[in-house]
């Protein structure tokens, strides 16, 4: 009787060993989804940083309160000014303020050794991220410099420059690993897929040869596969939350870059790509196979 259970076993048509596929799949997806919530919290600091970075902008000596109102009056008419809560990001501190400050930084009145206050009135500002790029930003600066009543902008522009540029080789290295792991993996499920068939060659010789057609005989394996592909996506997707949590205890300001609802998008997509990998690697080793003469089939 248990002879007779396994012999059905093994003609059981789109039947190949589980674990195999779904373990190596689902560690290819945890990786893709690891260097996914790495460009997704990279991006998240990206623009904390950026939100911060502020054009100082000095004005003119010895302008009058009119003419400090006008310069404010242009610069909240800017379309890159940003805006938070329908509040224009910019702020005035004056050159006493400002002296005020340095002198309670460092211990040193300035002002008794040259006898005046030589700082200037000053307007902070921030821009919107999207204006975050070299070009933009000395175009910006320009910009504001013709304004009459502004002596000079700066920014701190090595830094805007560095945050573009270390987004690009981190997105650029992850999505190179990303795409050399589903090669890798792709190759892997057409072989298990092959093997299965060749064990079931004979199983699929019969069934071609009474009318089964090529789609009744893919069914179970793109069944089979599509399953594995969303099981492994689950799985994926809890190992993920299981570290980011563990992460989360161990880095508290963790928090402060992740950003659920793109994240659970994210999650939600592994779970869609795993079967859809699964699915095309399946279809295109069963449609091989499926193709070849009595000959090569034996």
């Amino acid at each position: 009787m248990q002879q007779e259970i396994k012999y059905k076993r093994k003609k059981r048509l789109g039947s190949y060993p589980y674990f195999t596929v779904v373990f190596s799949l689902t560690l290819a997806l945890f990786v893709i989804g690891l260097g996914g919530l790495l460009i997704l919290q990279a991006s998240k600091l990206s623009n904390i940083v950026k939100e911060n970075i502020e054009i100082q902008i000095y004005l003119d000596k010895y302008l009058t309160p009119t003419e400090i109102s006008q310069v404010e009056k242009a610069l909240s008419k800017r379309a890159y000014l940003d805006y938070k809560e329908n509040q224009p990001q910019i702020r005035f501190i004056s050159k006493d303020t400002a002296a005020q400050k340095f002198i309670k930084e460092t211990g040193e009145n300035f002002q008794t050794l040259l006898g005046e206050n030589p700082l200037r009135d000053a307007y902070l500002i921030k821009i919107k991220p999207d204006y975050y790029q070299s070009q933009k930003m000395k175009i910006i600066k320009t910009d504001i410099e013709k304004i009459p009543g502004v002596f000079e902008a700066t920014y701190v522009e090595n830094l805007v420059d560095e945050i573009n540029k270390n987004i690009l080789r981190i997105t650029f290295v992850l999505l190179v690993f990303a795409g050399i792991l589903m090669f890798t993996i792709t190759i892997m499920i057409n072989n298990t897929i092959k093997l299965a068939l060749f064990s079931q060659r004979f199983l699929i010789r019969s069934m071609q040869l009474v009318g089964a057609t090529a789609g009744f005989i893919q069914k179970p394996f793109l069944l089979r596969s599509a399953l594995q592909g969303f099981i492994s996506g689950l799985m994926a997707s809890v190992l993920l939350l299981v570290l980011m949590n563990y992460a989360n205890t161990q880095i508290e300001e963790l928090v402060l870059l992740q950003d659920k609802e793109k994240i659970a998008v994210f999650l939600l997509m592994l779970c869609i790509l795993g079967p859809l990998i699964s699915l095309v690697s399946s279809y295109r080793s069963v449609k091989k196979y499926l193709q070849l003469s009595l000959d090569e089939l034996y």
